[in-house]
């Protein structure tokens, strides 16, 4: 299952108008129409790429009325090619155990924001502190299995009753995986980790 992952993020990135798409974007967010220009390719050509790469969770989008902007999602561009240089020189879980930080800052989170019922009080602002809620969270699904869209609404429910932001937050931190609504955890080695942002 990990090597499918991986080999998901490397297609994503496979062709080179995609590449192109991210290499404008590095420079800040573009709306869909300015990047069709740029690349001298139609609106329909451009969604396509960019849905690809959304997919993959490498770039993100935000919509203004009508208008869509893309900006890249650099934290899952480098998760994806962490998690490849682990997989490839097969650094053991035991080794990456090892360089975790001091966990008080997960410790502090988890008694703050979790009341004793197992609840979310709040959604955290600060992202390391999301990401935290939100590993705690997603530990409790089970790896391997397939779970349907209101399988995973119910069970965030108990946490939380804004089940549809952090069933989004799940996908966009890589925590899940997400395919015709059906829904997986990805290996850990793909989550945005929290000991990983400055």
């Amino acid at each position: 299952m990990q090597l499918d992952k991986i080999v998901n993020y490397h297609k994503a990135l496979s062709d080179p108008t995609r590449l192109r798409i991210l290499l404008l974007l590095s420079k800040g967010e573009v709306h869909g129409q300015a990047l069709a220009e740029k690349l001298n390719l139609s609106q329909p050509t451009v969604t396509h790429h960019a849905a690809k790469l959304r997919e993959a969770a490498l770039i993100t989008e935000r919509r203004d009325k009508n208008t869509v902007y893309f900006m890249l999602n650099p934290e899952f561009i480098q998760a994806g090619s962490e998690a490849s240089l682990k997989f490839i020189f097969s650094k053991g879980v035991e080794d990456m155990e090892k360089e975790s930080p001091d966990t008080s800052l997960k410790d502090s989170v988890l008694r703050n924001f979790f009341a004793k019922d197992g609840r979310l009080r709040q959604i955290p602002a600060q992202y390391k502190k999301k990401l935290i809620a939100l590993q705690y969270m997603v530990e409790k699904l089970e790896p391997g299995v397939v779970y349907t869209e209101k399988e995973i609404n119910e069970f965030i429910k108990p946490f939380h009753e804004d089940y549809a932001t952090i069933r989004r937050e799940f996908i966009m931190h890589q925590f899940m995986y997400r395919q015709n609504e059906h829904y997986e955890l990805n290996p850990p080695e793909l989550w945005t980790h929290w000991e990983n942002v400055k």
